[in-house]
Order: C-alpha cells, then sequence, then structure tokens
C-alpha cells in the first residue's frame, strides 16, 4: 500500500549532490567526478573484501564511467595541449586498471588507481579559480 522503504538518509544526500552539481563551477564540476570516482573505488574495495562480486562490479563499472565519460571528456586537447594528451593517456590507463581489478578481484590495482586518481585531484583542487581570486 505504502511503497517500497526508501532510506531517507539516502534521498537526502542525493538531494544534496544534485543541488551542488546544479551550482558548481566548471572547475568545482571536476572535483565532483574525481570524487565520484574516487567513492565509488573505495566502496568497490569493501564489497571485494566481502565477497559481494556483483556490487563490486557494479562500482567499478561506476568508477570506470566516471573517468572515461566524465573526466577524459572533460580534457580540452586543443587548449591543454601536451598535458590534456598525457592525462587522457592516464585516464585510459586507470579505465583498463579497473577493468583488470574487477576480472581477477585485485584489490592492490583499485589502490592504484585511487593512488593515481587521488594526485590529479589533489592538483586539480590546488588549481581552484574561486581560490586564486579570494587571495588576490
Amino acid at each position: 500500500m505504502f511503497g517500497t522503504r526508501q532510506n531517507p538518509t539516502g534521498a537526502y544526500a542525493e538531494l544534496a549532490r544534485e543541488s551542488d552539481v546544479r551550482a558548481a563551477s566548471p572547475h568545482r564540476l571536476v572535483v565532483l567526478l574525481f570524487e565520484g570516482a574516487a567513492s565509488a573505488i573505495s566502496v568497490a574495495r569493501v564489497h571485494a573484501s566481502e565477497g559481494r562480486f556483483v556490487e563490486r562490479g557494479a562500482n567499478i563499472s561506476k568508477a570506470i564511467d566516471i573517468i572515461a565519460n566524465g573526466l577524459k571528456t572533460s580534457l580540452d586537447v586543443q587548449a591543454g595541449g601536451e598535458l590534456a594528451e598525457r592525462l587522457s593517456a592516464l585516464y585510459d590507463y586507470m579505465v583498463s586498471r579497473l577493468l583488470w581489478a574487477n576480472m581477477k578481484n585485485d584489490v592492490p590495482t583499485l589502490d592504484e588507481v585511487q593512488s593515481l586518481l587521488g594526485e590529479i585531484h589533489d592538483a586539480w583542487r590546488q588549481i581552484d579559480p574561486d581560490k586564486q581570486q579570494q587571495g588576490s
């Protein structure tokens, strides 16, 4: 009669995430992509350690989607030149490593990709144009 039970905390988090995305600058959207990919990999790691392979695969697929269809497609190779080309190649590498991790249930490979994403994410946060304008 009342339908399925919904998790109010999850619904609130989803609403907050949607609001953040709608109000975000292009720079902030890329930060959100990094955070989403990192979160998906973290959740996949937990599922891998607990033997939940379907859930692990779903979260690895989510991370792959964010990297390939979010981070990589946000690159402007014309404006970014060699740096953008190298990032594109690195994103391809991450996707291939995530595929490997999924096939082999290889948690150290998940850690490797998480570390690579973390380094780029940190660099991206440091070049935040909003913070640079506030410092002027």
